[in-house]
């Protein structure tokens, strides 16, 4: 047996084992090289599909619609209306004179208190004076020749019986007699419709009211009319009771009955309201202002009120049909009419078609057409459309704003 000697070649044998083990050793590195930069691969893939996932459901997300909604709140059952109006005297008239002359004296001056048949003034009447002695006269005259017929007529009828006179001379005595008589009475109502001129010298109230104007003084000429304009002498109005009239928008005329109340307010009275009663209404719209013209009554006995003042009406009219009330913003204007936008329990849009009652600025009544459980879509897009996805993003209970008076009429 052959003994390697120290320092001496291998063997051939020996050489391949030692190049083996070699080779084995770098498919391992090798081998494990790969399973690293495959996990580095693996491990930077990963986060990026997760980036792109989350970045394909942001964009679905942000395609869908997001849409703010507010629940519609029940109308008021009663709303007031703030309406201008003037104060009228209840009974308003000019006094004229029936009468020529010159007045002679006046009693009461403006501002004063009088009842119905109070002297005002007194005319002085000297022409019409003398004509009516002058038809007495003439009525004295043909009551005389009145009786004198009538005693010829009965003599004349008295001689027929006899033969005396003929038939004719008797139709003559009745015919005059006749004649005679309607004289009298022709002279006696030209007697009575002087003593009734003459009557119109005192001047006096129509009724109980006061004194808001005189136009005239002592000596001024006096003309009833005949060939030149009268003049008035005086002007009274009512003001125990104040008329005024209003006119109520046709939105609320069938809302407008007799016997609602109404408070009034006057700058000259701040912080009172005098208590009034609609009493009439015309029952009938004006074309030209589509408007109600109605009269509301207020109690003026004690005299704090004056007619001709502006007055600030509050009319509190019941509402006849419920209504919802929306912010303005939820309205859609196209084409096809007037819609607010809704959203159903599936997060759909539905747009409603609607009918519109009182608009009172920021928000409006809706009377038709929605109903107080629908989630409506403020400040909708325009490119909204009924079964569109919309994600909601915020909900209110209402509109921010309640209801105001309406006094814009």
């Amino acid at each position: 047996m052959n003994h390697r000697e120290e320092g001496g070649p291998l063997s051939p044998e020996v050489h391949q084992t030692s190049a083996g083990r070699g080779h084995k050793r770098g498919l391992v590195g090798l081998v494990i090289a790969l399973l690293v930069l495959a996990l580095v691969v693996i491990a930077d893939i990963a986060p990026r599909r997760r980036a792109r996932a989350e970045l394909a459901s942001q964009t679905s997300e942000l395609a869908i619609p997001a849409v703010a909604v507010v629940r519609p709140t029940s109308g008021a059952p009663q709303t007031e209306i703030v309406l201008p109006g003037n104060l009228q005297a209840y009974s308003d008239s000019p006094i004229y004179a029936r009468t020529n002359g010159y007045l002679k004296k006046w009693y009461v001056d403006i501002g004063g208190r009088v009842k119905a048949g109070e002297l005002l003034a007194e005319i002085e009447t000297p022409e019409l004076d003398q004509q009516l002695d002058q038809a007495r006269a003439d009525l004295n005259t043909a009551r005389a020749n009145y009786k004198l017929s009538e005693i010829t007529a009965a003599r004349y009828a008295d001689l027929l019986k006899t033969d005396s006179v003929s038939k004719q001379d008797v139709d003559n005595a009745n015919g005059d007699f006749e004649a005679k008589k309607a004289m009298v009475a022709s002279a006696d109502s030209n007697v009575r419709r002087l003593e009734e001129l003459q009557s119109f010298e005192k001047v006096y109230a129509p009724f109980d009211g006061v004194i808001t104007a005189r136009n005239t003084d002592i000596g001024h000429l006096i003309n009833s009319g005949a060939g030149a304009p009268a003049t008035e002498l005086f002007h009274i109005a009512a003001i125990q009771i104040l008329r005024v009239y209003i006119n109520v928008p046709q939105d609320y005329s069938q809302s407008a009955r007799v016997g609602l109340k109404a408070d009034l307010e006057f700058q000259e009275f701040p912080g009172r309201r005098f208590q009034g009663t609609l009493v009439r209404t015309a029952d009938a719209i004006d074309v030209a202002s589509r408007t109600l013209l109605v009269e509301v009554d207020v109690d003026n006995r004690n005299g704090e009120l004056l007619p001709g003042a502006y007055a600030q009406v509050h009319l509190k009219v019941p509402s006849n049909v419920p209504s919802l009330v929306l912010p303005v913003s939820a309205l859609i204007f196209r084409s096809h009419g007037l819609q607010v936008g809704t959203v159903d329990k599936s997060n759909r849009a539905v747009l409603k078609s609607v009918t519109l009652g009182r608009d009172m600025g920021s928000t409006v009544e809706v009377v038709l057409g929605l109903s107080p459980n629908d989630l409506v879509i403020t400040n909708p897009p325009d490119s909204l459309i009924s079964g569109e996805e919309v994600r909601i993003v915020e909900t209110s209970q209402g509109p921010m704003s309640t209801p105001a008076p309406n006094a814009d009429y």
